[in-house]
Order: C-alpha cells, then sequence, then structure tokens
C-alpha cells in the first residue's frame, strides 16, 4: 500500500466513469452532470492512509495522555470554493479566467456553478465535450474551455497509527456545517459503538434542516499488518 495506489485508483475511477459518460452520452446525457466526492481510509502495515477529493471529512479521536481528554484531529484536506486556500489554487490553475470562482447568494462556487473543486465525475467540467447541448442549459458554460476546471486526484495524508488512537469519524459536509470536529468526537466518545453514526446524523439535523448528509464511524482497532478500507 502506497500513497501512489490510492492516487491511481482515484484516477482510474475517474477515467472509467467518463468512459461510461462518453458511451451513454447521447441516450442519457445528463450523466454528463452527475459527480460526487470521495473520501477513503486505509490502515495497513501500521499505517493510517487518508485520501480525499471533495469536500467530506475525516476526522480522528485521539487521546491526550495528559488530561485523558479525547481530542478531535482534522485529517483530510477539504476541496471547496469557500476556503480561501481553494479559491487560491483555482486562480493558480486558472490565471487567465476571472471568473474560475464566484460569489453567488454569499456563496464561492467554482464558475458559479458547484462549491467543491475536486470530485469524481462532473464530466461537464472536466471536457468541453460534455458541455454542449443536449445537456441541460444550467449546466453549460458561456465559454469554451481547454483544461479540466475540476480535479480527480486527491490530496493524501500518511501518517503512523498511534497507541492513542481511539476512533476515526467519515461524514459529508451536510453534517459538518453542522457540527463541529470536537463536538463529533465527544458525542461519539460518550456513545455506545452501535447506532453511533446514525446518532452524529440526527444530532445535526436540528440546526441543518434536511439536506443530505452521510456519516461513518470506524474504531482503531487495527494492529500493525492488518488492514481496513471504507468510505463514503
Amino acid at each position: 500500500m502506497s500513497a501512489d495506489v490510492i492516487k491511481r485508483a482515484y484516477l482510474t475511477t475517474e477515467e472509467e466513469f467518463l468512459s461510461v459518460v462518453k458511451k451513454q452520452w447521447e441516450i442519457k446525457p445528463q450523466i454528463a452532470s452527475v459527480g460526487s466526492c470521495c473520501l477513503v481510509g486505509i490502515i495497513c502495515g501500521g499505517l493510517l492512509y487518508i485520501a480525499n477529493a471533495g469536500d467530506s471529512r475525516a476526522v480522528l479521536g485521539r487521546l491526550n495522555k495528559y488530561d485523558k481528554e479525547v481530542k478531535a484531529i482534522q485529517l483530510s484536506t477539504e476541496h471547496n470554493a469557500n476556503l480561501e486556500s481553494v479559491r487560491d489554487e483555482l486562480r493558480s490553475l486558472h490565471p487567465d479566467d476571472p471568473q474560475i470562482v464566484v460569489l453567488k447568494h454569499k456563496v464561492w462556487r467554482v464558475k458559479g456553478l458547484i462549491q467543491v473543486s475536486r470530485a469524481i465525475g462532473d464530466a461537464y467540467l472536466k471536457r468541453a465535450e460534455f458541455n454542449k447541448p443536449p445537456l441541460l442549459p444550467k449546466f453549460r458554460l458561456p465559454e469554451a474551455f481547454q483544461k479540466p476546471i475540476l480535479l480527480a486526484e486527491p490530496s493524501i495524508l500518511v501518517q503512523e497509527v498511534d497507541s492513542n488512537d481511539r476512533f476515526l469519524i467519515f461524514a459529508s459536509d451536510g453534517l459538518w456545517e453542522n457540527i463541529s470536529n470536537q463536538e463529533a468526537v465527544d458525542l461519539v466518545n460518550s456513545s455506545a459503538r452501535n447506532g453511533v453514526a446514525r446518532k452524529l446524523v440526527k444530532a445535526s439535523i436540528p440546526r441543518g434542516g434536511e439536506k443530505e448528509r452521510d456519516a461513518i464511524f470506524r474504531p482503531e482497532k487495527n494492529r500493525p499488518g492488518s488492514e481496513k478500507t471504507f468510505s463514503r
């Protein structure tokens, strides 16, 4: 296992999906507007690998040996245009496009359309051949583009599994918009493990309404040499 293997897995998944879009374009053109964030975690050989494309988030609960509190540590890098670092990256990649990020209804969006700057799919923002009729007008850009606007390449973190690591929380932006990293860790740490992912989702609903959200909880019980994979 290595970061390069994970990166190649993302890009292979991307290419295979884009090939499906190409095959279906004439009969199901709206498939070009379908995309997904992709958050992956792997424990192998005593190492924890976290890969992310999009704005889902992985948070680690780690015991602080000094005060015995379980602290939240964010492991994933997010690709959402509301983050200044993401807007800077987009402007650097597209220096000739003043509209690469647009503030729309108080929310920053890539080309005024989408918040994430990386994802699997969303072919209409990666290949100009899919940004034309019969794709719905709301997805089409008025100007042609020469290189992909969105990327599928993930940001990857690799670190050693620590004996004080207690659990990992994987969730989509719908949860993290309404509950802090530490609040989520406190809830998981104080709850029975069975059904805790559902409990996390319910905890975010009063503040966030019914926006789609997903949460995955995994206890950190793997020993060096064992392997477990999980994704959104």
